[in-house]
């Protein structure tokens, strides 16, 4: 996850709401990878430490390490006890100790930047016979995310650009960058995801306020907040209506893709 201060750790109380929904793509980039290296298992962006047991079941006798930049979610996961080391580190800085055969990232290189830089240096720390295996989300051009950036530019015209909000290269160049350094594998998936509604919020604001809105509402007083927020809400309720029982379908897209060496 991206370097955090003080004022913009992550929320784990936040994330974790929709903890079901961020699971399952989790599991299928876990589920794609086909061989490791001999070397350690990194979880690099760990957060709370959601995928713990189920690497820790694929690691088997090898050294699993969680990574992350927050405070807050390296907490979390040292409760849970199964990782057997947690370094807190900026992702863009960080560097192995001793070359890993997995470099296992989920949900959290789209918020650092200078892919065309990142994943080879990700590939090239590998072991040899290792993997990197990655998943982002690719929502960004969708309403959920696009609309927070055009109605913050709107109410807030020229503040937008400065925000931070994550993002990702077009697919193509991932394959370009990466497809000459070994054995890979690039696909997408649509996550039709049913989300509950809450008293007097939409729930797709909700979903996305603890992620990738989070550096848009930081950059605002609480008045600028709440005039962003009504009127997020309001396009929200035409781009995914609420259903009769309280629920939205929500389609989320994600794109993932392995590299062994």
């Amino acid at each position: 996850m991206s370097t955090v201060s003080a004022n913009t750790d992550w929320n784990p109380g936040g994330y974790a709401r929709f903890r079901d929904h961020r699971l399952r793509p989790a599991l299928d980039l876990l589920n794609a990878v086909g061989q490791m290296g001999a070397g350690d298992v990194v979880d690099l962006g760990c957060g709370n430490g959601v995928m713990a047991e189920a690497l820790r079941a694929r690691a088997g006798r090898r050294t699993l390490i969680g990574v992350d930049s927050s405070p807050a979610m390296l907490e979390k996961a040292r409760a849970a006890g199964t990782y057997d080391a947690l370094q807190q580190a900026d992702i863009a800085d960080w560097h192995p100790r001793r070359a890993p055969g997995l470099i296992y990232s989920n949900a959290a290189l789209h918020w650092v930047g200078g892919h065309e830089v990142l994943m080879p240096r990700l590939a090239h720390m590998l072991a040899k016979g290792g993997t990197l295996a990655v998943q982002m989300p690719h929502q960004n051009k969708a309403p959920s995310h696009r609309v927070w950036l055009s109605l913050a530019e709107e109410l807030f015209p020229g503040r937008a650009e400065k925000m931070g909000t994550p993002g990702v290269m077009a697919p193509v160049k991932y394959e370009e960058l990466l497809a000459p350094l070994g054995q890979f594998r690039l696909w997408e998936t649509d996550y039709y995801q049913r989300l509950t509604a809450e008293p007097g919020s939409h729930p797709v604001r909700r979903y996305t306020e603890s992620t990738y809105a989070r550096p848009v509402l930081a950059a605002l007083d609480p008045g600028e907040k709440a005039d962003l927020i009504r009127r997020y809400e309001e396009v929200m309720h035409a781009a995914y209506p609420v259903r009769a029982d309280g629920t939205v379908l929500f389609p989320f897209r994600r794109m993932f893709f392995t590299l062994t060496v």
